[in-house]
C-alpha cells in the first residue's frame, strides 16, 4: 500500500503541475481607472472600448457600421489631442499567391502620438470585424489598448507638451484585416509611409480571455526577446510559437511589416477560443485582466523602443519560453545544438557512472529485482508515447461514436481530460514494471535530451521544450550517479524528482496551452506533450516498484477510470448556449433554380451533424456540392426551388492585352484580353471572379492595380472584390487559353427576408460565424 500509496502520489505530483500551469498562466491584474496617469488601465481602455463599439453591432469592411466605429475612432484621438487622420486606398493583396486574391477600397486610421526623429515606432491594431460579430476582442479590444497607451504616453509629463523621444510613436489602425490584410497592404503600398516604419507592436485576439502571448515576432530576434524582458512584468512566450505560426496558414496584419523587414512584436490572447469571429465577442465577454495585459505588453515594448536604436535591434535569433508567466529562460538560438549534445553526452556518462543499488526485498515472496533490462528501457518512452496515442485515439473515438458528433468534448472537456489523463498514467504505471532505477532514468533522459539534439538541428525554436530540463537534470544526475545508493538513494532520488519537475513543467505547461488554443479534438498534441513529461517520472516509480498485484490493480483501475470518464465525455451535450456550434445559412440562387445551404464546415474543414431543428426547417440533407465559384464541396442543402432575387450582371468586350516592365514573358500563345463589367445591387457586399486554370491567365487589372500571375500560372484564380464598391466591379484579364465563361457571385451578408423562419429554427446551441448568413447570387460572364 505504501509503494502505491508513493506511486499515486508522484500521479498527483503532475496534476498539481496541470492545476499551477493553469492558474498561474491566467491574467489577474486589473488596474482601476483612478490608476496613474502613466500607467495602463483596463478600467480606462474598458470605457474606450464601450465608446467605441456603441451598439454592439458586426463593423465588417465597407460597411456603415465600420464607417461609425472610425468615427468613434477620430473622436477619441481628438479627445486626446493626437492629431489624426485617414488613408484611403484601393488594394488587392497577393501574399498568398495567386490562387486567391482579395481586393478592396480600404480606409485605415493614422495618428501621430508623439514626435521624434527619424523612423517611428506604430502601434497598430485593426477596427474592421468578421461580418458575424461585433469584434469586442478581434480587434475593438486591441484599438481601445492603442488608444488607452497613446494616453499614457502623452500623460508623461502631465502639464506640459509631451517630450520628444529618440523616435516618433504612430498608431496605425487598419481597415480590411479579416478580408485579406488589405488595410495594412495599402499602408506598405505607399512608398512614403512605408519609409517612415522602424519597428512595429501589433495586437490581435483569437478569443477573449487568457494571458497576452508574445506569439509572433521578425527574424533575428534576440534583441527583441531582451527587450520584452527588460520592459514587461508579466511575460508570456515561447520561441515555439513563433517556429509552429511560421508553418501555419493563419496571419495578421504583421505578416506583411515582417516581409518587409520591419523590426517587430505581435501580442494576442488566445483563452475562450469559442468565442472568436462570432456573435459572442462581445464586450461582456472580453476578460478585463486580460485587456490589461495587453496593454501592458503594448505600453512596456513602446517605452523601450522609445529610446532605443534600431540598430541595436540587430543580433541573432533566440529560444526561450516563459515558466509560470514569470521566468523568462532565454539563450542565443546558435547555443542550442552544442548545448543539447553536451546535456545528451553529461546525461550519457551519469548513466555510465551510476551503479543500481541492491533491490530492497519486495513485499511478497518473489525474488530480487532481475538486473536492468537495458533494451526495455531504451523503449520505455517510445512505449509510453505509443501508449497514449493510441489510448487517447480509443477514447476519442468511443466518445464520438457515443456523442454522433466529431468533437464531442467541443462544450464540456473536463471529462475527457481526467480520461485522457488516466489513461496517460496507467500506461505510465505499465512501462515501469520491468525496469530498474538505473536504466529507467537512462531510457527517458537519454531519449528526452537525444530528441533535443534533433530538433536543436532541424527546428531550433522547438528546442527549450527539451534542452531547459536536460541542462539541470544533466547537472543532476551527474553529481549524484556515484553518490551513496546512486539513484536509488535519498540524494539520488531528490535529484531525479528535481530533474522531473523541470520537465513536467514544461511539458505539462504546454499541453495545458496547446487544449487552450486547440480543445482536445487533436488529442495527439495533449497526449504525446504530456507523455513526453511524464517519462521522468518514470525512474521514480521503478526506484519504489509495487507489488505486481499492487501494480495491476493500479494500472486497471486508473484505465477503467478512463473508460469511464471517455463514456461521460460522449454522453454529455457537444454543444452548448456558451459553446455553440457554427452554422452559417446562406441562400444561393442561379439563373436555373436556388436552394438553401447550411455550412457547419469551419471548425473541422468538413461538415459535421447540424441541430435537427435546422434539418426540419429547411429540408435539409447533406449533399455532394458542385456550386460555381464557391469553396463548398458538401454541405446540408434543400431541395431546389424557385429563384427569387434578381441575379448580377456581367458585361463583356474585347480589350487590349495589359502589359507593363514588371510583366514577365510567357512561353505560349500570344495572348487575349477581355473587360468584364460585373454589376450587383445596391445590398452586394462582395463580388468573387472564378478563373478556371484552362484560362490560362496572365495578368488581372482592378482598380487601378496590375496584377501579373506567376511565370508558367495554370492554376485557378479566385479574385475577390469585398468592399462595397465591389458593386459596379471592371475588371480586365489576360488570358493565354480558351474558356467559354466565367463564373461569379454577389454576395449580401444577412438574409433575405424570406429566411426568417429558417434563422429562428437555429436552436440557442448554434450560431453563425467568420463570414455569417449570407446570400450568394451566382452569374456567369461569357466570353467571345
Amino acid at each position: 500500500m505504501h509503494r502505491a500509496g508513493r506511486a499515486w502520489l508522484l500521479g498527483a505530483l503532475a496534476v498539481a503541475v496541470w492545476v499551477a500551469s493553469v492558474e498561474l498562466d491566467r491574467p489577474w491584474r486589473v488596474l482601476p481607472a483612478s490608476a496613474s496617469a502613466g500607467e495602463f488601465s483596463a478600467a480606462r481602455a474598458d470605457a474606450t472600448l464601450a465608446r467605441l463599439l456603441g451598439p454592439q453591432r458586426p463593423h465588417p469592411l465597407s460597411s456603415e457600421q465600420n464607417a461609425q466605429v472610425r468615427e468613434r475612432i477620430l473622436a477619441e484621438f481628438a479627445a486626446l489631442g493626437v492629431p489624426a487622420r485617414t488613408y484611403r486606398a484601393f488594394t488587392c493583396n497577393t501574399w498568398r499567391g495567386f490562387d486567391f486574391i482579395p481586393c478592396a477600397t480600404v480606409t485605415d486610421v493614422l495618428a501621430q502620438v508623439l514626435p521624434g526623429s527619424g523612423k517611428a515606432i506604430v502601434m497598430m491594431a485593426h477596427y474592421d470585424s468578421v461580418p458575424a460579430g461585433p469584434g469586442a476582442s478581434d480587434d475593438q479590444a486591441g484599438v481601445a489598448a492603442v488608444l488607452e497607451a497613446a494616453r499614457a504616453l502623452r500623460s508623461h509629463r502631465p502639464g506640459s507638451a509631451p517630450a520628444s523621444t529618440l523616435h516618433p510613436v504612430l498608431a496605425l489602425l487598419t481597415d480590411g484585416e479579416e478580408a485579406g490584410l488589405l488595410g495594412a497592404h495599402a499602408f506598405l503600398e505607399n512608398a512614403q509611409l512605408r519609409a517612415g516604419v522602424g519597428a512595429v507592436v501589433n495586437l490581435e485576439a483569437r478569443g477573449t480571455s487568457g494571458p497576452s502571448l508574445l506569439f509572433q515576432t521578425s527574424p533575428a530576434d534576440a534583441r527583441l526577446i531582451d527587450l520584452y524582458a527588460a520592459h514587461v512584468r508579466v511575460r508570456d512566450t515561447s520561441s515555439l510559437y513563433a517556429e509552429a505560426y511560421r508553418h501555419l496558414p493563419n496571419d495578421t496584419d504583421l505578416t506583411l511589416f515582417i516581409r518587409a523587414g520591419i523590426p517587430a512584436f505581435n501580442f494576442a490572447f488566445t483563452g475562450n477560443v469559442r468565442d472568436y469571429h462570432s456573435p459572442l465577442d462581445r464586450r461582456d465577454n472580453l476578460s478585463a485582466a486580460s485587456l490589461q495585459m495587453q496593454g501592458d505588453n503594448l505600453l512596456g515594448v513602446v517605452r523601450g523602443l522609445e529610446h532605443t536604436s534600431y540598430a541595436a535591434l540587430a543580433g541573432g535569433d533566440a529560444i526561450y519560453l516563459t515558466v509560470f508567466d514569470r521566468l523568462l529562460l532565454r539563450l542565443p538560438a546558435g547555443w542550442a545544438l552544442p548545448l543539447s549534445l553536451a546535456a545528451f553526452l553529461a546525461l550519457a556518462l551519469a548513466g555510465a557512472l551510476a551503479r543500481e543499488a541492491p533491490a530492497a526485498a519486495a513485499p511478497t515472496a518473489s525474488p530480487a529485482t532481475p538486473p536492468p533490462q537495458w533494451r526495455a528501457a531504451l523503449l520505455m518512452p517510445v512505449a509510453l508515447l505509443a501508449g497514449g496515442l493510441v489510448g487517447g485515439y480509443l477514447l476519442a473515438r468511443i466518445a464520438q461514436l457515443l456523442s454522433g458528433m466529431p468533437d464531442p468534448t467541443y462544450a464540456h472537456p473536463s471529462a475527457m481530460r481526467a480520461a485522457l489523463a488516466l489513461a496517460l498514467w496507467a500506461v505510465t504505471l505499465a512501462v515501469c514494471r520491468p525496469l530498474g532505477v538505473r536504466a529507467a532514468a537512462a531510457g527517458a533522459w537519454l531519449w528526452l535530451s537525444g530528441l533535443g539534439v534533433l530538433v536543436a538541428a532541424l527546428a531550433p525554436g522547438f528546442s527549450p521544450y527539451f534542452l531547459f530540463p536536460s541542462l539541470p537534470a544533466a547537472a543532476l544526475l551527474l553529481s549524484t550517479a556515484r553518490a551513496p545508493g546512486s539513484w536509488s538513494g535519498r540524494c539520488g532520488q531528490l535529484a531525479l524528482l528535481l530533474a522531473a519537475l523541470s520537465a513536467l513543467i514544461v511539458w505539462i505547461a504546454l499541453a495545458a496551452s496547446f487544449e487552450a488554443l486547440l480543445g482536445l479534438r487533436p488529442y495527439a498534441l495533449f497526449t504525446a506533450t504530456t507523455a513526453l513529461g511524464l517519462t521522468t517520472l518514470v525512474p521514480l516509480l521503478a526506484a519504489r516498484p509495487m507489488t505486481a498485484r499492487g501494480a495491476r490493480a493500479s494500472i486497471v483501475g486508473a484505465a477503467s477510470a478512463a473508460l469511464a470518464a471517455g463514456v461521460v465525455a460522449g454522453l454529455l451535450p457537444a454543444y452548448s448556449v456558451r459553446s455553440p456550434e457554427r452554422v452559417d445559412l446562406i441562400y444561393y440562387e442561379t439563373a436555373a433554380d436556388a436552394r438553401w445551404i447550411a455550412d457547419s464546415s469551419w471548425k473541422l474543414g468538413r461538415p459535421e451533424p447540424i441541430p435537427a431543428s435546422l434539418l426540419a426547417a429547411g429540408h435539409l440533407h447533406y449533399t455532394i456540392l458542385d456550386l460555381p465559384a464557391t469553396s463548398f464541396d458538401a454541405a446540408y442543402a434543400s431541395p431546389s426551388e424557385p429563384a427569387r432575387l434578381p441575379l448580377p450582371q456581367a458585361r463583356v468586350t474585347p480589350a487590349a492585352p495589359a502589359t507593363s516592365s514588371r510583366d514577365t514573358p510567357q512561353p505560349d500563345t500570344p495572348p487575349r484580353a477581355v473587360t468584364l463589367q460585373l454589376r450587383g445591387s445596391p445590398d452586394t457586399d462582395a463580388m468573387e471572379l472564378d478563373i478556371p486554370g484552362a484560362a490560362q491567365l496572365r495578368s488581372i487589372d482592378v482598380g487601378g492595380e496590375h496584377l501579373i500571375a506567376p511565370a508558367g500560372w495554370h492554376g485557378a484564380t479566385r479574385l475577390a472584390c469585398v468592399s462595397r464598391d465591389c458593386r459596379d466591379e471592371t475588371v480586365t484579364l489576360t488570358l493565354a487559353g480558351s474558356v467559354g465563361a466565367l463564373p461569379f457571385v454577389e454576395e449580401r451578408y444577412g438574409l433575405p427576408s424570406f429566411g426568417a423562419p429558417l434563422a429562428a429554427a437555429r436552436p440557442p446551441t448554434a450560431m453563425p460565424s467568420q463570414s455569417g448568413d449570407e446570400v450568394m447570387l451566382a452569374g456567369v460572364a461569357r466570353l467571345p
